[in-house]
């Protein structure tokens, strides 16, 4: 299609020159009175106008094609995005949808009347006091199990955004907000130890580290229950 639209394009096209050059010039009957000037007829201003009008023809219909012309697109690597965390031994990875901030840890204050063995107390961000939970307490994680981290390892604060509000979730380390492929997460697996794990919807290997690749709705829906 595009050679016959070219075709097309210089037959239309000459119809609307002057071809001088083929009727009284060198490739006529030599009749041009300006031909001795010239020489020939590629010298002279009226063969060089027909050409430059022919080569601007040619962009003015190659540019909307070229302009319109789809890149070739790259693959893009499906991923989501995960705050991967620790405690004690064990690393974690949480969706960052439900995630407010990563706060530096404040002190934790006990509450005389608490609702649940998770609920630590309360902590006060900004300003205002937000409920504190235990991620070790509401995981079934083993408390006595610890590491001993490096000098520039410091405890944070989770804040995520809990179905009633905000609430602080303290963890020992934060690694930072990673973006995992999804085929990695999809082959995430339950077996061994984590078979019965909760809350989790599977654990893989990443970065050298075994992690446990929390389920943010389950999750969402103890805090709802320890704080009711």
């Amino acid at each position: 299609m595009r050679g016959l639209f070219a075709q097309g394009l210089i037959h239309d096209e000459a119809q609307t020159i002057d071809d001088c050059w083929n009727r009284i010039g060198i490739f006529g009957d030599k009749s041009c009175p300006k031909l001795p000037e010239h020489i020939h007829c590629r010298n002279c201003a009226v063969y060089s106008a027909a050409a430059t009008r022919l080569l601007d023809r040619y962009s003015f219909e190659q540019e909307p094609e070229e302009h319109n012309a789809q890149p070739v697109a790259e693959q893009k690597v499906a991923t989501r995005s995960l705050v991967v965390f620790r405690l004690g031994g064990e690393w974690l990875g949480l969706n960052t949808v439900c995630l407010d901030e990563v706060a530096r840890m404040q002190a934790i204050h006990s509450l005389p009347h608490q609702r649940s063995r998770a609920l630590q107390g309360v902590a006060n961000v900004r300003g205002a006091l937000v409920p504190c939970l235990s991620l070790v307490d509401l995981l079934g994680l083993d408390p006595t199990v610890t590491i001993t981290p490096s000098q520039r390892v410091m405890p944070r604060m989770l804040i995520v955004a809990a179905h009633g509000g905000p609430v602080v979730l303290p963890v020992d380390e934060v690694d930072g907000v990673h973006n995992i492929e999804e085929r990695a997460l999809n082959a995430a697996s339950l077996s061994g130890e984590h078979a019965s794990a909760k809350y989790t919807r599977g654990v893989l290997a990443w970065k050298n580290r075994s992690l446990r690749w929390l389920d943010e709705e389950q999750l969402l829906g103890a805090i709802t229950r320890s704080l009711t």
